[in-house]
């Protein structure tokens, strides 16, 4: 019986390899990898991955348009014929793997990945990565690392270039974590691999190969601003003008929303965002619209979003319903206290997904009475909610209560 390894791509279906090098090239290469890269046709990858795996390449090599083209469309049109990628290490950790994955089904490739750059710098350092924190700076806002910076933990983050590190170390110390110290692991794996230990607060303008990787010990000084993984941040966390759901409010208002991991959610009225931006800090894979009619609360929600780790929150400037049109399908959505519009609820409530969760809060007796109708149209559960808070009353101390908040909550069917 002949051997699969010499049959065409026909024979398998698998057409596409996608093959994983580090800084050592083709030396690092196994058996396999090299085999598919001198086979292929035509070799795909950028300009370092190719000039890595040079000595192998027999196709025709191909480096990345720029700008990138997301959609692959070079790689698509040559389906059935003997294609291969050249990717960083491993190339479904933060690589290439999961955008080609997005255009080719897993059963035509073959996949032979490397070390990624996080194993690397975590064997370098002795450190167990199932108890670190990773994350992708690359190409992305630096404040993404934000919601982990807790004291004693590890944090492994992947930059984009030389100037990398010393964004890090600025942040760390912005937010008084400067004296956490910092690895900066440069090349891994490569002949020009090194590694050196800095302290946030005091790296300087040290200079870096723009392939490092940076590796954090957190520690937090007195007033660091700490991101708890609670519902409940303080109010004093957000820009606000005073449209912003309470703390109080705002925890209970996210536990009737029962947050699940991957979801969307509709922040209608979205005020400072604080809702949405609770929501996406429950975990990184958290999606959320802000939907805000005032220009001026919008380019708040932006700041909130940045300065506390979800930068990637989406922030639609206009009125509901009319500026809910063509938006994603929400898994849960929640609209603020402060208006009295049937038609927001009704608009809402045909967008959800089926087992969806819809929230709305009501301050005002207009808004209440809206609720007061969809309850008992639809069922679902109807709560008051009330609190109060200690302060100074002449020279002693008594109760003073917040406004009261209608809930009401419902799953659609």
């Amino acid at each position: 019986m002949p051997s699969r390894e010499g049959t065409a791509p026909g024979a398998t279906g698998k057409w596409l390899a996608i093959v994983g090098i580090g800084e050592d090239g083709s030396d690092g290469l196994s058996p396999l990898a090299r085999r598919l890269v001198s086979e292929a046709e035509f070799v795909f990858g950028g300009r370092r991955h190719l000039d890595l795996g040079w000595e192998l390449i027999r196709g025709e090599a191909r480096p990345w348009p720029v700008p990138f083209d997301s959609a692959m469309t070079d790689v698509a049109r040559l389906r059935g014929r003997r294609v291969c990628v050249l990717a960083s290490g491993d190339p479904f950790h933060f690589g290439v793997g999961a955008t080609l994955a997005r255009h080719v089904d897993a059963a035509e490739m073959q996949v032979v990945p490397a070390p990624s750059a996080f194993s690397l710098a975590a064997a370098r350092l002795g450190w167990a990565l199932q108890d670190v924190e990773t994350v992708s700076l690359h190409g992305r806002p630096v404040e993404l690392v934000l919601p982990l910076l807790h004291p004693r933990r590890r944090i492994i983050a992947l930059t984009s270039d030389g100037d990398g590190p010393k964004a890090v170390a600025d942040l760390l110390a912005r937010e008084g974590f400067g004296a956490s110290r910092m690895h900066v692991l440069e090349a891994l794996g490569g002949p020009q691999e090194r590694l050196g230990t800095f302290v946030a607060e005091t790296m300087g303008d040290a200079s870096f190969n723009p392939l490092n990787v940076v590796a954090i010990e957190v520690s937090a000084l007195e007033g660091a601003r700490i991101l708890p993984l609670s519902a409940g941040l303080p109010d004093e966390a957000f820009e606000h003008d005073g449209q912003i759901t309470k703390r109080e409010i705002r925890a209970l208002t996210l536990s009737a929303l029962a947050p699940r991991r991957g979801e969307m959610l509709w922040d209608i009225g979205a005020g400072s965002g604080s809702i949405s931006i609770t929501w996406m800090l429950a975990h990184p894979s958290m999606r959320a619209i802000a939907v805000e009619a005032v220009t001026e609360r919008t380019e708040c929600i932006r700041r909130n979003a940045r300065a506390l780790g979800v930068p990637g929150l989406q922030i639609v400037e206009g009125a509901a319903p009319e500026a809910l049109a063509g938006l994603p399908a929400p898994d849960a959505i929640f609209i603020g206290g402060g208006g009295s519009n049937a038609g927001v609820t009704d608009a809402a409530i045909a967008a959800l997904k089926p087992g969806g969760r819809l929230v709305a809060n009501a301050v005002t007796l207009e808004m209440e009475a809206v609720l007061l109708q969809f309850h008992a149209r639809l069922g679902g559960d109807l709560v008051r909610l009330a609190f109060s808070r200690a302060a100074p009353i002449g020279g002693m101390t008594g109760w003073r209560p917040a406004m009261p908040v209608t809930r009401w909550s419902w799953v659609k069917p």
